[in-house]
Formats: C-alpha cells, sequence, structure tokens
C-alpha cells in the first residue's frame, strides 16, 4: 500500500465524511426549490436556475484547476473546499434571501470541484488494482447516498409543518457549518502519500492533458455516458419534492421526507453493485439497469395520475406513486460509480486529476442540463409529462455504454500488444 494502515484508515474515513457532507449540500437543490418558492416568493422558472448555480463553477473550476491540485495537493484541496463551504452556509441564516441562496450553490459548485478530483484521484494513491479501485469507489460513493438521504431528513427536520415558508428552516445551515468544522479538524490530522500523482509536467502541459484524453476514444464514450447518467439523476431527484407536492399533493414537509426514499434507493444499490459486479459483467449490469429505469418509469407515473388533495395526508394514504417511482434509484445507483472506475483504472495515476476535472465538467454540465430541462418542462407540460421525456436520455445512455464496452475492450487489447 501507498499509505500505512492507520493513515490510510484515517484518510479514506475523512474523505468519506467529506463525500457525505457534499451529498448533502449538493441534493439540497430540489429542498431550496421548493423552500425558495413558498418563503421567497418566486416561481419555478426562477428556481429552476438553482441548479445551474451549483453545476456551472463545479465545471468551470474543475477545468481550470483540475490539472493543478497535484501541486496543490489532494489533501489541502479538500480542507480548502470544506473551509468555502463553512463560511457560505454561516452567511445562509444571518442573510436569508434568495441571492444569499445563489451564493451558497456558487460556494458549493466551487468547493466540490477541489474535493471530487481530490477524492477520485486519491482513490488511486489508496487502492492498488482495478478491483480494490472499484470496490473503493462504489463504497464512497454509496455514503455520498448516505449523506444525500440524511439531508432530506435533516432539512424537513427544520421545515415549520404550520407553516413550510418560515424562515427557521435556514437553521439548518448552522448544522451543516459545525459538522464541517469537525470534518476540517479530522482532515488536518490526515495524511496521504501523493507523490505518485505528479508527473513532473509544467502547469500548461498537465493543463493540456485533459484535452489529449478527450481525444481518446474510450474517454470520449465515457463521457456521453457520464453526462447522460447525470442528466437523468439530477432531473429526478432535483425535481421529484416539487412532484410530491404539486403532483401527488402531498406536504410540503412530507414531500421532502418521501424524495428521500430515491436516495435510499441509490444508497442501497450502490452498495449491492459492488456484490453483482463480482459475478455479471459490467456493460451487462448496466444495460439491464437502464432497461429497468424505462419500465419503472412506465409502471409509476400512471400511478399519479388522478392524485388528490388530501386534507390529512399521511403515509397510508399516500398515493402509491410516492412509494414507487423514487425506486428508480436501485437501478440507477450502479451506473455512476461503474463507468468511472472502469476509465480511471485505465489510465496512469498521475492522470487521474485530469481525468477526474472531465469527469466533473460533464457530470455538472449533464446536471445543469437535466435540471433546467425538467424545470421548464414541469411549467409547461407538467410534472408526469417532464418525468415521461426521461425516457430519450436513457435510450442514448444504453448506446453510450454500449460504445463504452467496445472502447474499454479495445484499450485492454493494446495493452499486452503494446508490451509484446
Amino acid at each position: 500500500m501507498t499509505a500505512a494502515p492507520a493513515h490510510r484508515r484515517r484518510m479514506i474515513a475523512a474523505m468519506i465524511l467529506t463525500y457525505m457532507m457534499f451529498g448533502v449540500l449538493l441534493n439540497s437543490v430540489g429542498t431550496v426549490i421548493l423552500q425558495s418558492i413558498q418563503g421567497f416568493g418566486i416561481d419555478k422558472a426562477q428556481a429552476s436556475i438553482l441548479e445551474a448555480f451549483k453545476d456551472l463553477p463545479i465545471a468551470v473550476v474543475s477545468f481550470l484547476t483540475a490539472s493543478l491540485l497535484p501541486r496543490l495537493g489532494y489533501r489541502r484541496s479538500m480542507m480548502i473546499g470544506l473551509g468555502l463551504v463553512l463560511l457560505a452556509c454561516a452567511l445562509m441564516p444571518l442573510l436569508a434571501s434568495f441571492w444569499t441562496t445563489k451564493t451558497l450553490f456558487i460556494a458549493t459548485g466551487v468547493a466540490f470541484a477541489l474535493v471530487k478530483v481530490s477524492v477520485y484521484s486519491s482513490i488511486g494513491l489508496l487502492t492498488e488494482g482495478k478491483q480494490a479501485h472499484a470496490s473503493l469507489t462504489s463504497i464512497i460513493e454509496g455514503w455520498f447516498m448516505v449523506g444525500v438521504l440524511a439531508g432530506y431528513w435533516i432539512f424537513a427536520w427544520f421545515i415549520d409543518p404550520q407553516s413550510p415558508g418560515d424562515p427557521v428552516w435556514l437553521d439548518v445551515y448552522w448544522l451543516l457549518a459545525g459538522i464541517a468544522a469537525v470534518i476540517l479538524a479530522l482532515l488536518a490530522g490526515a495524511r496521504l502519500d501523493e507523490s505518485a500523482a505528479r508527473d513532473g509536467h509544467a502547469a500548461a502541459e498537465s493543463f493540456l492533458d485533459m484535452f489529449r484524453l478527450i481525444a481518446l476514444p474510450l474517454v470520449a464514450a465515457f463521457l456521453a455516458s457520464a453526462f447522460l447518467y447525470v442528466l437523468i439523476e439530477q432531473s429526478v431527484g432535483t425535481w421529484l419534492p416539487t412532484f410530491n407536492r404539486e403532483i401527488l399533493h402531498l406536504p410540503a414537509k412530507m414531500s421532502v421526507q418521501a424524495a428521500s426514499i430515491f436516495a435510499v434507493s441509490l444508497a442501497l444499490g450502490r452498495l449491492a453493485a459492488g456484490l453483482a459486479l463480482r459475478r455479471v459483467p459490467w456493460h451487462w449490469l448496466l444495460i439491464g439497469c437502464v432497461l429497468a429505469m424505462a419500465a419503472l418509469v412506465l409502471l409509476a407515473l400512471p400511478l399519479a395520475r388522478g392524485a388528490q388533495p388530501q386534507a390529512d395526508m399521511s403515509w397510508t394514504s399516500a398515493p402509491p406513486a410516492a412509494f414507487v417511482f423514487p425506486l428508480i434509484g436501485l437501478f440507477m445507483a450502479p451506473i455512476y460509480p461503474a463507468i468511472n472506475s472502469v476509465v480511471l483504472s485505465s489510465l496512469p495515476k498521475s492522470r487521474h486529476a485530469a481525468m477526474t476535472g472531465l469527469i466533473v465538467v460533464f457530470s455538472a454540465l449533464g446536471g445543469t442540463t437535466g435540471s433546467f430541462v425538467t424545470g421548464q418542462l414541469f411549467a409547461h407540460i407538467g410534472g408526469s409529462g417532464a418525468f415521461y421525456l426521461s425516457l430519450l436520455p436513457m435510450a442514448l445512455l444504453v448506446l453510450a455504454i454500449a460504445a463504452l464496452r467496445r472502447q474499454s475492450a479495445r484499450a485492454e487489447a493494446a495493452v499486452p500488444a503494446a508490451a509484446a
């Protein structure tokens, strides 16, 4: 191993907790959209841009800095990111307004760009071999989804059920600032040998590495897959609370809590994927998952028809669609960690930062596109119609995964040929 066992465990724990923290913040967009509509008096078109305030900084900062982070240091970059969101969280209850919400998501996007590149690049430094790489990637992504799940319930706890728009919900950010401070202290005491991540290239040369990677057919197929996957996941995850509220007529607090079923499904699916991938070829598993996602859309959305408001809505009287549709996360779950591990474990460790930069850029662009398009569709054709149209990117994702499999096989065949 590249790190002593105690330091390795401490660093992995810090990475998991950091990722969980950002799971809470990044996937709070749907809840914040709902609360902003009710508390700040904005409309859906205005609310739909919040995803862009998060994702565009992720894309820009990842693109500009990913190749430079080996020089700054991955552990140090994580600490800078956590410090930035700590300050942004503290400002939210102090300056309660929609523009402060935009500022929070800008800070979260910038910070996550630093954190994701650092975490993904550090996985290669803490593991040896493709199997260990895929395992740790799935574990970290699984705990990220546990953070997403916790976020739904943490935010719901602070929402006043009698007055959903009451700014008391902003007190949640004091708790999040405190959690960020604790993780910062843990990272300060962790150690990571980052020597293998430095390729000795000049800064400009390292920056150009990202463009050279894009030219590789394997990377191009991966980027198409990542873009489409995140487009689908973010369109569902971001707008699910609003779908629950407006289409299924759940109370505001219950709308947020019911959306946590989606996060539970993602977390369980990613943890289970580690076992499934030992027995099933990754490309067949992922294609099967996409087809199952499409089948669930066609099964669940008709159940939302005819849902009516109820004076005393409870979990036992909620429409079946509130429980069935979020299960789509079970089938989404294995896709993202698997395709990331396929491409990263095929590259030298010195190129992981540049590759992760591309992963983050295209994931952010996919997330922004999915959320914005879904928001506009919600406003014009309704929630059910918007989610039905997710079948189109699902069909394209099947084609992208098939292309990624072909390019991956060619890359594997080229390694023995080059060594011969």
